[in-house]
């Protein structure tokens, strides 16, 4: 059943409040509780969501009715519809329940960390995101180093919002996913001052093969990585042997804290390392140990972003940020499944082409 609080801790989210807390809200809390190092933070639910943008219209249409009267064909006026509605959804003023329960959560959170002021990460959480059978992964926003109760609010509003842009608006009308079903959480977690950062598959991305754990690092903030904006360092590490295949590349620009305090900047990297490693053997072996600790408990291949944090001691130094299911070869995997047939004999009659031996 779906939760009413307009706010929840991870640690209260499991696997099964994907209604309430999206995909990616219910794998940070399902990693918490499987003992896997996460940033702390919270979910602002999809009651919130639903609370504060059911009401709102369009030219007098209500937002999943305009949506669901577009045509993803229509470019000129997809586009323009998706920039009336982000725009309603962005400036609409929060329920007072919803922005007191957040601003609480926050507060609570800069408690528990210790930082009157505590930066943070504002990511969008959709119900059908990050699922094995589709995922919305990049198609909303996520807003990183962002400080203070009220940017927290304004960014929870931009994060809604971005459940409707052009991309996803068409991506959702494209699949037949009914606006009426959809509903955006939005998580809110410490930001991790990550020295390294990247992503890394419990499967082979190139050729499927599950006897490896793909890593891609580099310095710095891991939207470098995600966004394409540096050519990562690759590890390439064998489950069975631990062997590691090393490719670093030269790392010229990485994302950084604002040294006003909040948001990101990308500037150079520095001269001494560029051309260095931007993880250590023992980093690998933990993140690889890690991944594997995740792939098992959820029983599939995995797609994981990571941290190494700039001041944390050395073996209390690497964070998940999130897990979600590995999605290209697994959909490569179920096409190659054959189908059931009525007789064992079939699947070989089959294969020759509807010829049966004697045939010729």
């Amino acid at each position: 059943m779906t939760s009413t609080a307009p706010v929840l801790h991870f640690r209260d989210v499991g696997l099964g409040d994907v209604p309430t807390v999206g995909g990616k809200g219910a794998s940070l809390g399902e990693l918490l509780r499987a003992g896997i190092r996460v940033p702390t933070g919270f979910a602002v639910t999809t009651a919130a969501f639903r609370q504060a943008v059911e009401h709102l219209t369009v030219d007098g249409t209500t937002i999943p009715a305009r949506v669901a009267g577009l045509d993803p064909a229509d470019a000129p006026a997809l586009a323009a519809a998706c920039a009336d509605l982000r725009a309603v959804v962005e400036s609409a003023l929060l329920p007072d329940a919803v922005a007191e329960a957040v601003t609480t959560a926050y507060a609570a959170l800069c408690d528990e960390c210790g930082d009157a002021s505590l930066p943070v990460a504002v990511r969008s959480s959709a119900t059908s995101e990050d699922s094995a059978e589709a995922s919305f992964a990049g198609l909303q926003d996520t807003y990183l180093w962002v400080r203070g109760a009220d940017s927290v609010l304004e960014h929870v509003r931009r994060c809604w919002a971005s459940l409707y842009s052009v991309e996803s608006v068409t991506y959702r009308l494209r699949r037949g996913i009914p606006e009426t079903e959809l509903g955006m959480a939005v998580v809110v977690q410490r930001m991790v001052g990550a020295r390294s950062s990247g992503v890394l598959f419990t499967r082979s991305p190139l050729t499927g093969d599950r006897s490896v754990v793909a890593i891609d690092a580099s310095w710095g903030l891991g939207s470098a990585v995600v966004s394409g904006d540096v050519t990562p360092d690759s590890f390439v590490v064998s489950k069975v042997t631990g062997e590691v295949r090393r490719t670093v590349a030269t790392k010229t620009r990485w994302h950084r804290p604002d040294p006003s305090g909040s948001g990101v900047v990308e500037t150079d990297v520095p001269g001494d390392l560029q051309h260095r490693p931007s993880l250590s053997d023992e980093e690998i072996a933990e993140l690889v140990a890690i991944a594997r600790r995740v792939e098992a408990h959820y029983g599939r291949p995995q797609d994981i972003e990571w941290a190494v944090a700039e001041s944390a001691p050395a073996g209390e130094n690497v964070f998940l940020l999130q897990s979600r299911p590995e999605t290209v070869w697994a959909a490569k995997d179920a096409a190659r499944k054959a189908a059931p047939t009525a007789r064992p004999f079939d699947h070989v009659f089959n294969v020759l082409g509807g010829k049966r031996p004697s045939e010729g």
